[in-house]
Formats: structure tokens, C-alpha cells, sequence
């Protein structure tokens, strides 16, 4: 009855069940809707969508960023935030290899994941961030930044091999 009075007072206000509903619809959707015939496996639109060249695997994660943005809007906090921005990441990244990414999608499930974080946040009365989000983001950040710098020793032993040959 109070959501129905909120709306009517205020149509642009969504209330947050029928967010979190829509995210756990983006969630299924995207990462475990369908069930691969003879086998237990489920697979969503994701790494179905990144068999399209190019838009698939964009047009996959826009969508699944929506789910990053309804945390927001309720109130989640930043590091959490930056984990689900993490996720996104790395689904992304690793979804740009044609096939090997998206079978690593399957498994990955980073939407699923970032729902998880969402309902993780909002079942506390605390919204006290925990030590294992920050480790888990500085842990990234900091193999990102070794992966970085080994591709560039890597750049520069190529073309000091290239410059050799001529």
C-alpha cells in the first residue's frame, strides 16, 4: 500500500524492491537464464552475446553495469562499488578473447557475482566495509600493475628482437 502511495506521489521514484528485483533479473539473464541441453550447465545472454563480433560482449556489459548503477542508487558503498566495477572489469577484458572468453564468462558469472555483493550490503544493519573488500581490490590493483609491467618488458624484448633483425 505504501509503495503504490509513494508512486502516485511521486512517479519517478522506483522503490528499492522492485530495483532489486530488476537486478536479479539482469543477473539470471545475463549470467545462468538457460540450460545447455544434457548437461547442468547454465549459461545467460553474456557469453551468448559475445559470439557477435565487437557488440557482443559490449552491449553484455552495459547491460550488466546496470546492476552497478542500482547499487549505487542504493547506497552501497564505494568499496563495494569498486569491487563490482571490478568484476565488470575483468568480465570484459577476458570476454575480448574470441571463444576462450566466453567460456571463461561462463564460469566467471560476473553479474551474479555483483548481485551477490548487493545483497551482501544491503541484508547488514552496518553498511561497515570489511577488510577482505580491501584486500581483494588492492590485490588487484596491484597484479593489474604487474601484468601491465610484464606486457611492457615484454613490448620492449620484442622490439629489441625487431630492431636486431634489421
Amino acid at each position: 500500500m505504501a509503495i503504490n502511495a509513494e508512486r502516485r506521489t511521486n512517479p519517478q521514484v522506483i522503490p528499492q524492491a522492485d530495483r532489486l528485483r530488476f537486478a536479479r533479473f539482469l543477473a539470471d539473464l545475463l549470467d545462468r537464464r538457460f540450460t545447455i541441453p544434457g548437461t547442468s550447465i547454465r549459461i545467460g545472454l553474456d557469453p551468448i552475446l559475445g559470439f557477435i563480433p565487437g557488440v557482443g560482449d559490449l552491449l553484455a556489459n552495459l547491460t550488466g553495469s546496470l546492476i552497478l548503477v542500482i547499487a549505487a542508487q542504493l547506497g552501497v558503498p564505494k568499496i563495494a562499488l569498486a569491487r563490482m566495477g571490478i568484476n565488470i572489469g575483468i568480465n570484459t577484458i577476458l570476454g575480448a578473447v574470441p571463444i576462450f572468453g566466453d567460456i571463461i564468462s561462463i564460469w566467471y558469472r560476473s553479474n551474479v557475482r555483483n548481485m551477490e555483493l548487493l545483497e551482501r550490503y544491503l541484508a547488514r544493519q552496518s553498511r561497515r566495509v570489511e577488510l577482505t573488500d580491501w584486500m581483494f581490490v588492492i590485490g588487484l590493483i596491484v597484479g593489474l600493475l604487474v601484468l601491465m609491467g610484464g606486457l611492457v618488458v615484454v613490448a620492449i624484448l620484442l622490439f629489441k628482437q625487431l630492431l636486431s633483425l634489421l
